[in-house]
C-alpha cells in the first residue's frame, strides 16, 4: 500500500462518522448525506496529492466536505426554483419523510427549523452546535471572520427559537 493510500485510509477511518453527521445535519436526510459522503471522499482522494500541510488535515477535510455540501444545497435551491418550490420547505419535508430519522418529535422540529435557515447560518449553526467546533476552527474552514460567525450563529439561534415557538403554537 502506498503512503497516499495509507493516509487516505486513515482519513476515511478517522473522519467518516463525523463527516456523515456534519453533512446529514446540513442536508437533512440520510440518502443525500450518504451520496455526498461518497463524493466528498472521492474529492479528498483526488486532492490528496496536492495537500501541502499548510492547514491542519482536519480543517482541510472539513473545508472540502463543507464546500461539497454547500454546492449540493445550491443545486437543490436552483432545482426547487425551477419547480417554483421553496428549497427551505423542501429540506424540511425531506426531514419529515426521512425513514432513517430516529429522534424525538422535538428533535425533528429542531432539524426542520435548521433546514429552513439560510445556508451560511445553517452552516455556522451546524458546525458550532452539533459539531462543537470553536469559532476559530469554523473561521479556518470557511474563511469567515470570527465576529461574522458569532453574529450569524446568534441570528440562527434566534430564528430557530422563533420557528420552534411558532411550531408549538400551531399544534
Amino acid at each position: 500500500m502506498s503512503e497516499l493510500e495509507s493516509i487516505f485510509n486513515r482519513i476515511v477511518k478517522e473522519y467518516s462518522e463525523r463527516l456523515y453527521w456534519h453533512v446529514r445535519r446540513m442536508v437533512g436526510c440520510h440518502e443525500d448525506a450518504d451520496d455526498l459522503l461518497q463524493e466528498i471522499f472521492l474529492k479528498i482522494w483526488t486532492a490528496l496529492p496536492s495537500f501541502r500541510g499548510e492547514a491542519q488535515l482536519y480543517t482541510w477535510v472539513w473545508r472540502i466536505a463543507t464546500n461539497e455540501t454547500l454546492n449540493h444545497l445550491r443545486k437543490e435551491r436552483v432545482r426547487a426554483a425551477l419547480r417554483f418550490a421553496s428549497a427551505d420547505d423542501l429540506g424540511a419535508r425531506k426531514i419529515e419523510g426521512d425513514p432513517y430519522f430516529n429522534g424525538t418529535a422535538a428533535q425533528r422540529e429542531l432539524w426542520k427549523s435548521v433546514a429552513r435557515l439560510p445556508q451560511k447560518q445553517r452552516q455556522v449553526f451546524v458546525m458550532r452546535w452539533w459539531d462543537e467546533l470553536s469559532y476559530e476552527e469554523i473561521s479556518a474552514i470557511t474563511g469567515t471572520s470570527v465576529g461574522a460567525l458569532k453574529a450569524s450563529y446568534h441570528i440562527a439561534q434566534e430564528k430557530i427559537k422563533l420557528n420552534l415557538s411558532d411550531s408549538e403554537v400551531s399544534k
